[in-house]
């Protein structure tokens, strides 16, 4: 276990918050936390991205392989940040359960590979897909809280939320999972936390599926109110 790279990450995103909470005093700590999350969220998924395509191994063929030092780090840099965000949200009472219970299987699940020193690769390929959406919706919480997101961007940011969760998150997570299940290498026990996180992966599809569906009919309806108004004073410009 790499106790020295995980405390090191958690000190590291700690201070990360003091200098936030430090530069925007004049915001709340929420608003720097999530500073922390967008950074986590940016670097991670770099760093992820490079494990997985880069130096490999391809986690869809080599599922339960050893462990590579590279891996290794980007796990230790991860479970820093969730032992900080969770340890933050337990403080703040800001989740729900379905949220913790996420943040409670990652911890899990990444704590098992480390500890094991096998399926780092799938472990990263799992972290790359759940993070990739992660700046998406930190930008939609800045967006509204800074009056914006009831624009052409917020809208944009919501779609490709959608879209990049749909095709990324759950898709390919689909492809990641049955090859995990199948793997011959790949331990029991990390089998059945890939099972908690594609469960867990649907809860949040569904969620969003929801909240894409309200969006697109309030949308239409203010459209439909919008040019049922506009016809009313156009035709009542032409009599006058």
């Amino acid at each position: 276990m790499p106790v020295l790279e995980v405390t090191c990450s958690l000190i590291g995103w700690l201070c990360l918050y003091l200098s936030f909470c430090c530069t925007f005093s004049q915001r709340g700590p929420e608003w720097n936390c999530r500073l922390v999350t967008l950074t986590h969220g940016i670097f991670i998924v770099l760093l992820t991205a490079y494990v997985v395509f880069v130096d490999g191994p391809w986690p869809f063929t080599h599922a339960g392989t050893e462990n590579t030092e590279l891996q290794v780090f980007a796990l230790a840099v991860c479970l820093g940040y969730f032992f900080f965000d969770v340890g933050w949200c337990v403080r703040y009472r800001t989740e729900g359960p379905v949220m913790l219970a996420h943040h409670a299987a990652s911890i899990l699940g990444i704590l098992l590979a480390l500890f094991l020193g096998v399926s780092g690769c799938e472990t990263c390929g799992v972290i790359f897909g759940s993070e990739l959406t992660n700046p998406l919706l930190q930008g939609r919480w800045f967006l509204r809280r800074l009056g914006r997101y009831d624009s052409l961007l917020g809208d944009a940011v919501d779609l490709l939320f959608i879209v990049l969760f749909a095709t990324v998150r759950v898709g390919l997570g689909t492809v990641m999972f049955y090859c995990e299940l199948t793997s011959a290498r790949t331990p029991v026990i990390m089998k059945l936390g890939g099972v908690v996180m594609y469960a867990l992966a649907w809860v949040f599809m569904v969620d969003i599926a929801q909240f894409g569906y309200k969006k697109s009919r309030a949308k239409y309806k203010r459209w439909t109110e919008t040019s049922i108004l506009h016809t009313i004073n156009h035709h009542k410009s032409f009599y006058l």
